[in-house]
């Protein structure tokens, strides 16, 4: 019997690390900044082409919210949205946990992203209100729609990164 676990435990660790280690992937990597906390979006996938994200912060672990507008939801700095190349304009209310732009169809060998403020909301957080660790930012999910309307889901770990592996 202790080897069968023994071998369980090897599977799930193996799987882990196929999928941290995958070359084919969408990826969305969260890099805390001053002034700006800046989303890159990498893509090594062929033939795939990703059409819209999505980044939904409602499950983070420091109940996380976009900053966008002085005197609002957030702490002390706030910046609004700004595009990367390839990135459609988007109109996010201060306070809001989630939000859906537009990509002009990514595919593999691209990388963008956008730039804005996120909060969190713990009385006691890591780092104070106004900057966010890997920590807080875990549990919140990344949604990429492909331009045939297929939606692929990733969930940000503790380094602050979302992959799927296509």
């Amino acid at each position: 019997m202790p080897s069968r676990i023994l071998c369980a435990g090897c599977l799930a660790v193996f799987a882990t690390q196929a999928q941290a280690e995958c070359v084919q992937a969408l990826t969305v990597t969260f890099v805390e900044s001053a002034p700006r906390d800046r989303f890159e979006i990498s893509h090594t996938a062929t033939g795939v082409f990703v059409s819209d994200i999505s980044i939904d912060l409602r499950r983070s672990s420091g109940a996380l919210i976009f900053d966008t507008a002085a005197g609002g939801a957030g702490v002390e700095v706030f910046q609004p949205f700004e595009a990367g190349a390839g990135v459609g304009d988007a109109q996010i209310a201060d306070g809001a946990d989630q939000l859906s732009i537009r990509l002009d169809a990514l595919s593999a060998g691209q990388r963008t992203g956008f730039t804005i403020d996120v909060d969190d909301q713990q009385a006691q957080s890591d780092l104070g209100q106004i900057r966010v660790t890997g920590a807080e930012i875990a549990g919140a999910r990344v949604i990429f729609t492909l331009v045939d309307g297929e939606t692929l889901e990733a969930e940000f770990d503790a380094q602050n990164r979302a992959k799927v592996c296509t």
